[in-house]
């Protein structure tokens, strides 16, 4: 393959070389069928192994229970913000919310339409520069479970914990499933779009607890419902085939390379690397404040925003991309998600302790 340049986007982001080679070949001929993965049925014996494989490898990297179906749906992790409520609340039913960043805040906002929402904890006045500690809120009793964004991309915070709540959990994890190990038994329901960690856009995972299934209200339509794919297989319509099939290569890549527990360990050593470029110095400042920062998306500013530019072109200049932060808070973000290389974050490093040099 041509020589790569090192992606540092939010998302769509990096993909495994292998995948992306062996993706290539099978979008032309699957198999040696005479025809493209994408061309197939997704009705044909050929693609329906395909999603099953899928499932069977994101079970055993992730540990997930057979009580637990996991469903391959559509509309991008946004859709979930109103499916979730859609299906588990209702009228006088309540459920509380944390406030970390602009994911929660959009689905905290969607969420008010179909029952009474609790917002427990916000770290809206510090820029969302950090996540709440368990002490530091309490949650109604008579919530239908507690909700929170496990990894914030555009302010670079994460739970190093997962909060608590004796009834259920509800996640938002598209921008860190697969990077770390966690129980998922505490849950009721985890998602992730997959263009961050899992693949490339199209699909979105929702991994949900059986009994759930049957507590959506009689009005909800069919196609919002959690049991109309779970009764199908995901299969009540035509699935984003592509997607499912790369993400089926990227869990080969992750259980290769000897799954979740060793990809932790990977990516706790490539975010070490640049959180301490960031701490050697007073020219870098992370934004996100010690006990929160991401293992993902590290952010950090320079001393002005000419700097700030001028380090961005210059970094995409010699071949480092993505690594301007989101409008809403400015600066520079390097995402550095499970196929992100090692050798990009020394790259990057090596480019920062050279740009102070000059610039300092």
């Amino acid at each position: 393959m041509p020589e790569r340049i090192y992606n540092f986007s939010a998302g769509p982001s990096t993909l495994p070389e292998e995948v992306l080679a062996q993706a290539a070949k099978d979008i032309v001929n699957f198999n040696n069928k005479g025809m493209g993965l994408i061309e197939m049925s997704h009705r044909s014996k050929d693609f329906i192994a395909v999603a099953d494989e899928a499932e069977a490898n994101l079970r055993e990297l992730m540990k997930i229970p057979a009580n637990y179906k996991v469903l391959f749906l559509q509309g991008g992790a946004s859709t979930q913000f109103a499916m979730i409520p859609m299906n588990l609340l209702g009228p006088g039913k309540i459920a509380t919310y944390l406030n970390t960043g602009v994911w929660a805040k959009k689905a905290i906002k969607e969420a008010k339409l179909f029952g009474n929402i609790k917002v427990a904890y916000s770290s809206e006045e510090s820029t969302f520069n950090h996540v709440p500690k368990d002490g530091d809120y309490s949650v109604d009793p008579a919530s239908e479970y507690l909700y929170f964004v496990t990894n914030n991309t555009i302010y670079g915070t994460q739970f190093a914990a997962m909060p608590k709540f004796e009834k259920m959990l509800i996640s938002d994890m598209s921008s860190d499933i697969l990077s770390r190990e966690f129980d998922i038994t505490p849950f009721g329901l985890v998602y992730a779009g997959a263009q961050k960690n899992m693949g490339p856009a199209g699909v979105t995972v929702v991994i949900i607890r059986e009994d759930l299934l049957c507590r959506t209200p009689a009005n909800v339509p069919t196609m919002f419902q959690y049991k109309t794919h779970a009764d199908n297989g995901s299969m009540f319509n035509t699935p984003p085939c592509f997607s499912i099939y790369v993400m089926g290569l990227v869990l080969k890549w992750l259980k290769k390379l000897g799954g979740i527990a060793a990809m932790e360990k990977i990516n706790r050593e490539k975010a070490a690397i640049l959180y301490n470029a960031i701490d050697a110095t007073d020219f870098y400042r992370g934004h996100a404040q010690p006990g929160s920062r991401s293992q993902m998306n590290i952010t950090f500013n320079l001393p002005t925003p000419e700097l700030e530019a001028q380090f961005i072109k210059e970094a995409t200049a010699l071949g480092m991309d993505g690594l301007k932060g989101h409008r809403s808070v400015g600066g520079c973000r390097a995402s550095i998600y499970n196929a992100f290389p090692k050798a990009g974050v020394e790259a990057l490093v090596a480019f920062m302790q050279e740009f102070e040099r000059k610039n300092g």
